[in-house]
Parts: structure tokens; sequence; C-alpha cells
């Protein structure tokens, strides 16, 4: 195994020890009253990211890396390490609101909006950057772009609702129904 093969084995493991944690953050969020948005588009997030996994062993697993890339890889995983210890409890890769609660305003959330999408959608770059693959890094980073505007939608539904303001009655029809 090359370079390449160490640092997408790097990015799977995190990627599971990661939804480990949501899953045990989502578990507590739906335990305490919480209301998932957008469970429709999930398994379109897990097959994009899935294939994109897949994709960089396939291709870039016997590669060199690329020292300049890796750097702004390593400077994202920083930027994902705050996000995830700023949302704390409510980190998790679906979307879920506690009703009432008000939105995380304290790291990166103070100074932008959704930035781990923004984290995401670099990664999504930057990994087969390293490995070379510059045509992989722009196919999966339009597919993703789709996805999060989608994901971005209702996720602002969501947080609307949380705040109290109503959201579209498919939405909730939906998603309540889940509850």
């Amino acid at each position: 195994m090359g370079e390449g093969g160490w640092l997408v084995a790097f990015v799977a493991a995190q990627r599971l020890a990661e939804l480990a944690l949501a899953q045990r953050n989502t578990r507590r969020l739906r335990a305490s009253g919480a209301v998932e948005f957008g469970a429709a588009h999930y398994p379109l997030l897990v097959a994009l990211h899935s294939s994109w996994l897949a994709g960089l062993w396939l291709l870039g697993h016997d590669g060199a890396v690329d020292p300049l890339w890796l750097t702004v890889f390593a400077v994202l995983q920083a930027g994902r390490v705050w996000v995830i210890a700023s949302l704390g409890g409510r980190w998790t890769t679906r979307v879920i609101v506690v009703p009432g609660a008000a939105p995380v305003a304290r790291g990166p959330y103070r100074f932008v909006k959704h930035p781990n999408y923004w984290i995401v959608t670099l990664e999504i770059a930057a990994v087969p950057m390293a490995l070379g693959l510059p045509l992989f890094a722009l196919v999966f980073s339009a597919t993703n772009m789709l996805l999060l505007a989608l994901r971005i939608y209702v996720e602002s539904q969501a947080l609307a609702w949380a705040a109290g303001r109503r959201a579209p009655a498919a939405t909730l029809a939906n998603e309540t129904a889940r509850r």
C-alpha cells in the first residue's frame, strides 16, 4: 500500500468514528424530543461519501501524496474538530433539531453559516487533489454541491421550525410522522 492508501485509510477510519459519534448523538437527541428533517435525502449523502471513498481507494491507494494538498487537508481537519466541538452533543450527520433550542452561535458558527459543509466541500476536493486526481475532485465536488443545496434548504427549514417559525406543511408532515 502506498502513501495514498494510508491517506484513504485514515479518512475512512475518521468517517467511521464520526458515524459512531453521530449515531450516539442522534439517539440522545431523538430521546430528548428532537425531530429529524430531510431523512429522504440522507441515503444520497451516504452513497456519495461511500462512492467517494471507494473511488479514492481504487484510483489512489498506491499513489504518492502531494504535500501541499496534504497540508490543506490537515488544516481542514482542525476546522472539522472545531465544528464538532462547537456543536457538542448536537453534532450529527443528519438534520436533527430540538424544538425551541437556539441555533449554535459559538466556534466557527460565529463567523460563517454551515461551516461543516464548507469543510466537507473542501475535503471532497482536497483529498483527491492530494492523490493527483483532479477530474475525480471536480466530479465529486460538483455532485456534493448539488446535494448540499438541498441539504442547506432542508436545514434552514428545520432551524426555522425549531425556532418557532412555521416550516412548510409538507415538510412538517413528512418529518413529524417519523417521531
